[in-house]
């Protein structure tokens, strides 16, 4: 049983997994939770490299072709979710909340300010301290982005989210113009703090958080395949 006032919260740990894997899982949870079969749940990953291109996306902040993105093993998709381009990869840390802002006043405004408070959240767990930019969404510290938020909804049931560098390989982001932005820099939480930082322990810090802001009771499940599996039976 969920403490008085507290709702279950699944928590789907995936690791490292090729964003188009993690997409069509999103969107199986998706249905199931507009469907009440699951709960409220915060799905967190790692991804091979790749860029995505959400609804705002201009070409133009696509700085390389197709063809040196396959070079350097880098998929590239258009998606669903708003804002513009971004990279994700190894060392960064992927929140996709599937929640139903049905029992939150549909108001996906505030939705997008409590990513960015967790997030700010997060990193202060870490010594770092974080804030926002004005007309602009994202956290930053030293005026460096370390932290993007792009989300879709369906039927007012969320999906995306929010990518926090943690030991991104920056690199990568010099083929586009992250979320279109030129003035500011791409940062990451090892570059702040001068270190490698425990990826795992970011996460847990991240859906603690994400937990208490929402007033969710979390429960980690281990076995995704077979949870799915057992609902589609059921």
């Amino acid at each position: 049983m969920c403490g008085r006032g507290l709702k279950k919260l699944f928590r789907l740990d995936i690791g490292r997994t090729p964003y188009v894997d993690a997409w069509d899982l999103q969107k199986k949870l998706v249905e199931l939770r507009h469907q009440a079969r699951i709960p409220d749940s915060l799905l967190i990953a790692e991804h091979e490299p790749v860029i995505t291109m959400g609804r705002a996306t201009s070409l133009s902040n696509l700085l390389v072709s197709k063809e040196q993105l396959a070079k350097r093993g880098v998929d590239l998709f258009e998606i669903e979710r708003g804002g513009d381009i971004t990279f994700h990869g190894p060392g960064q840390l992927v929140a996709y909340p599937i929640i139903d802002l049905n029992n939150r006043g549909r108001d996906l405004h505030r939705y997008l300010r409590d990513l960015e408070e967790l997030v700010i959240r997060t990193l202060s767990d870490f010594g770092i301290s974080a804030g926002l930019k004005e007309g602009l969404t994202g956290v930053w510290a030293e005026d460096r982005k370390l932290a993007a938020i792009g989300v879709a909804v369906t039927r007012w049931i969320t999906y995306h989210g929010l990518a926090l560098n943690v030991n991104t390989d920056l690199d990568y982001f010099k083929m586009i113009n992250p979320c279109g932005i030129t003035k500011y820099r791409v940062g990451s939480m090892t570059g702040i703090l001068g270190k490698q930082i425990d990826f795992r322990a970011v996460a847990d810090s991240l859906a603690e958080n994400f937990a208490a802001m929402f007033y969710y009771e979390m429960e980690t499940i281990a076995d995704i395949d077979n949870l799915i599996s057992e609902i589609a039976v059921g």
